[in-house]
């Protein structure tokens, strides 16, 4: 279980406090002194527990509000409230600790959410500032799983119409006790089915599968091949393309007549008495007229070769 974010991490603090800006401290930046418990500023800043770190961090609040943007002892302490905050985006941060991202970077997205609450939070407004922090820190953690886990981009409008169809979908099958087709889905969501159509097309977007991978036992694919090598089939129509297209100008070169008979026999499908009959020829006219013409094109395609 996660830990609180009220429960103190260090001991009592004493009650005697020393000002921030006595000789040799490094956060000696303004003649205004801070004075904070003197066990606080003799450990790192990320072990002083949340009480303590939230009673500091409006000090350091109040401190920054003094100090002009851009200088030195402004971007100082910034990075120390950064710093001193981290236990907040590590919170944050367990929250997804189930996905596949590493928990390095899940962190590191949530640090660029926490600068932002930090830039954006104003002491004056009597809000505290983890509760003023946390929406921003996990918003930024969800956009970066929006913009990256999705194995093919699709538009955002059909990345929530994925959560609110799988959230749907479930309410559904528990009514139902059975799988909801999509006109109920799009009865309970109150869109057409053709849009529940496109969100389920869009959710086969999000995960895809390497040709190479190996079928798992789960998959009911012991011992077979990779997917790459069970997918498609050998076409022999191929093999034909190249003789349509070497036949095509010796076909264009054939008197009428000729590539009349072609076209009655294997484009109609007529035999060659019927062939003679729209002719006016005879049947073995034909047969002489055909086996010349087939002739004379096999022997072009056999010079061609």
């Amino acid at each position: 279980m996660s830990p609180r974010l009220d429960a103190p991490r260090t001991p009592d603090a004493p009650s005697a406090a020393v000002p921030l800006d006595r000789p040799g401290h490094p956060m000696n930046l303004s003649p205004h002194a801070v004075r904070l418990p003197e066990q606080l500023t003799e450990q790192p800043l990320d072990r002083i527990g949340p009480v303590d770190a939230r009673a500091l961090s409006k000090q350091l609040f109040a401190r920054l509000a003094e100090l002009e943007e851009g200088t030195h002892d402004h971007s100082y302490v910034r990075n120390t409230l950064v710093e001193l905050n981290l236990a907040l985006v590590r919170f944050a941060a367990s929250r997804f600790g189930t996905r596949s991202e590493p928990m390095e970077d899940i962190v590191q997205v949530g640090t660029i959410g926490l600068i932002k609450a930090i830039d954006r939070f104003e002491l004056s407004r009597g809000v505290e500032f983890p509760t003023f922090a946390m929406p921003t820190i996990i918003g930024e953690i969800k956009r970066f799983f929006r913009d990256t886990s999705w194995s093919v981009h699709v538009p955002r409008r059909l990345q929530e119409l994925r959560l609110d169809l799988a959230r749907a979908g479930d309410a559904l099958s528990q009514r139902l006790d059975r799988a909801p087709t999509a006109a109920e889905l799009a009865e309970e969501l109150g869109i057409s089915p053709e849009e529940v159509v496109e969100g389920m097309t869009a959710s086969n977007a999000y995960t895809a599968a390497s040709l190479d991978a190996q079928p798992t036992e789960e998959d009911g694919g012991g011992g077979e091949a990779a997917l790459a090598d069970r997918l498609g089939y050998e076409d022999h129509g191929l093999t034909g393309i190249e003789y349509i297209a070497s036949l095509k100008p010796m076909i264009a070169s054939l008197p009428a007549r000729e590539r009349e008979i072609l076209s009655l026999r294997f484009v109609s499908g007529l035999t060659q008495s019927e062939i003679g009959a729209e002719l006016g020829i005879s049947q073995m006219h034909v047969s002489r007229l055909l086996s010349r013409t087939l002739e004379r094109l096999r022997r072009g395609l056999t010079l061609e070769e």
